[in-house]
């Protein structure tokens, strides 16, 4: 699949857009709260679901220009949440799911806090590869490129991984995307385990073999702490 970015284009081509996932959202369980609806099992909030409730026509592995780390501390799963800094050095693993402009705009609007329901201006995201929307913490929108043609749409906190200190994520947290990275096919567990206790915040408060272990625990992984429920990425050329 080819990639490249930023494409410039001011509408995505057939109204639809590559939601990437860095972070919980790509293990497909958890992403089904945000277009389903719902609450997940012990967790401390509704997601009223978007407008358009079916699953992505398709998902897809990515790597991206940038680094993913963990920083402030999510009321959920108690500990530091993924952000994407796409201007540090680095890679960042992550899963693209194609949908609907309406459906990433419920997705995005869920994630900021806000209601879903309307559709996002995204032409200065596709003009610019970036727009911030507001000071929240995945407030802003990046275009990375598009793959296959088809943009390629993120969001994340407008603050450099620099800046801000870095926290450390939860073992259901970190399960969690470790789940989510296996599901996507193009890596095995001995990289992903590596891979996550790389990233700034889990680097030397994870282990790859305490990643190893959690990838072996059964809960269900879409489940936070506390609940009883049970091919190849794409290389960025541009």
């Amino acid at each position: 699949m080819g990639m490249r970015g930023p494409a410039g284009a001011q509408e995505p081509p057939g109204g639809q857009v590559w939601y990437v996932a860095y972070g919980s959202n790509m293990a497909a369980g958890r992403l089904a709260c945000y277009l389903a609806g719902g609450r997940p099992p012990g967790a401390a909030r509704s997601y009223p679901g978007a407008r358009d409730r079916r699953m992505p026509v398709r998902s897809a592995t990515v790597e991206l220009p940038g680094v993913m780390y963990f920083a402030t501390r999510s009321p959920v799963w108690k500990g530091g949440r993924a952000f994407y800094d796409p201007d540090a050095e680095g890679t960042v693993r992550a899963r693209a799911h194609l949908v609907s402009v309406g459906q990433f705009s419920d997705i995005a609007a869920q994630e900021m806090y806000r209601p879903p329901g309307h559709d996002l201006d995204l032409g200065p995201v596709l003009a610019e590869g970036r727009a911030r929307l507001g000071p929240g913490r995945y407030e802003t929108l990046v275009s990375p490129g598009d793959l296959d043609g088809v943009p390629l749409l993120t969001f994340t906190a407008p603050w450099r991984a620099a800046d801000v200190p870095w926290t450390k994520p939860s073992a259901a947290y970190v399960r969690l995307l470790a789940v989510g990275l296996l599901e996507a096919g193009a890596w095995d567990a001995d990289g992903i385990a590596r891979y996550l206790a790389s990233r700034p915040g889990a680097a030397g408060q994870w282990t790859a073999e305490e990643i190893m272990l959690l990838l072996a625990d059964p809960a269900d992984p879409a489940d936070p702490p506390g609940s009883t429920g049970s091919p190849g990425p794409a290389g960025f050329t541009g």
